[in-house]
């Protein structure tokens, strides 16, 4: 009998789901009839990025018949400055999941698996799968001895085992917004053997200014089995360049570029990037919106008694207290787009991107109406 087309997938492809992005507002528009709605689903800046970056943007345009740098020097260059590492220790990217993506091309493969916990971002269970690999899942912590769904490293250790080449660990976590401390995440670094790779994914970074968070790249030079990914999708306002990176040692990053696809980080990206980094000002500010913006949603969710994860990302997951798609689809019919996280084992809840002040305000009062009606 002649195989479907999917049956000629690997194992590991057959088994996956695409990833489910928020939905754009275009379509959202398109199918409601709906004008003016607000998207706060996909944790992006609700500021954009910085004159600065939009200036860096229009003279990429006389050169756009042009391949980019492939080796991302001048980006390479300011980031090896800003984090005090040689360039050879950087692996631009894609955004940070392209990064992600080439740990598991690079490190992992039919036999051998990748440990992360549960409730943890969807890219690590996609890259490990597709390659064929085991996903080890830790259970998160239940609340008495960590943070409700937080990542438990106890248990993500005993997850560790002969075949296991990938640590994710997400800090800040994503959809949870739990994170980790300093000495806890440093004493996992020390145990964890040289021999597998250990990812730590600090796409919110920017946004945690809670004391005792760490810095994981000023570990870099201590560890060579150690890789911290970044992003500039998130505070930097760049979501639709895609541009990431990661950092480790020279030997680990050379074995990751070994599998990068050539030009994958455009001019536009890699221009963008560099002004975004010189753009401090900007940067603060879209810290103080998100923090500001918390405290609205915080104090909002609370009034109308709704439990919710603490979070110090720039979203909050909150249990809806009955079934999620129905409030979902509700909102969708308010113009709000929302992002529903069944599929990260977080029955019950949506999670909800800090979007500007208005926008806040108009998911808190869609949310009131919905629930009451």
């Amino acid at each position: 009998m002649r195989k479907t087309i999917q049956q000629l997938a690997t194992q590991g492809v057959q088994a996956l789901k695409p990833y489910a992005p928020g939905k754009p507002l275009s379509e959202l528009e398109r199918e409601y009839g709906i004008q003016n709605a607000v998207k706060l689903a996909s944790n992006e800046n609700p500021l954009g990025p910085g004159p600065g970056v939009l200036a860096a943007l229009r003279a990429q345009f006389d050169d756009v018949a042009r391949y980019p740098d492939g080796n991302g020097f001048g980006l390479k260059a300011v980031l090896a400055r800003k984090h005090d590492v040689p360039m050879e220790s950087i692996t631009l990217g894609n955004g940070s999941n392209d990064v992600l993506e080439l740990v598991a091309r690079a490190f992992l493969s039919p036999g051998s698996a990748a440990v992360f916990s549960a409730h943890a971002f969807a890219v690590y269970p996609i890259v490990t799968q597709a390659i064929g690999a085991r996903c080890n899942v830790a259970p998160a912590h239940n609340g008495s001895r960590g943070p409700k769904y937080g990542h438990d490293l106890d248990a993500m250790e005993s997850s560790i085992d002969a075949q296991t080449r990938v640590v994710f660990i997400a800090n800040p976590n994503n959809p949870t917004g739990t994170w980790l401390g300093d000495n806890e995440l440093r004493s996992f670094v020390e145990r964890v053997s040289h021999d597998v790779i250990v990812v730590i994914d600090e796409a919110y970074f920017e946004y945690v200014g809670e004391a005792g968070y760490p810095n994981a790249m000023a570990w870099i030079s201590e560890f060579p089995n150690l890789l911290v990914t970044r992003t500039f999708s998130k505070a930097y306002g760049l979501a639709s360049l895609r541009v990431g990176y990661g950092v480790c040692q020279p030997e680990l990053a050379d074995v990751l570029n070994r599998v990068r696809q050539p030009f994958n980080v455009n001019s536009f990206a890699q221009a963008a990037a560099v002004a975004a980094l010189d753009d401090k000002e900007h940067l603060q500010h879209s810290v103080r919106v998100n923090q500001e913006g918390m405290r609205q949603l915080v104090d909002g969710l609370q009034a109308l008694s709704l439990e919710f994860i603490p979070s110090v990302g720039n979203f909050v997951s909150v249990d809806v207290g009955r079934d999620p798609a129905k409030v979902y689809e509700a909102l969708l019919h308010e113009g709000v787009v929302v992002r529903p996280v069944d599929n990260y084992g977080l029955q019950g809840y949506l999670r909800i991107s800090i979007g500007l002040p208005e926008e806040n305000r108009r998911f808190l009062d869609a949310l009131a109406q919905v629930l009451a009606a």
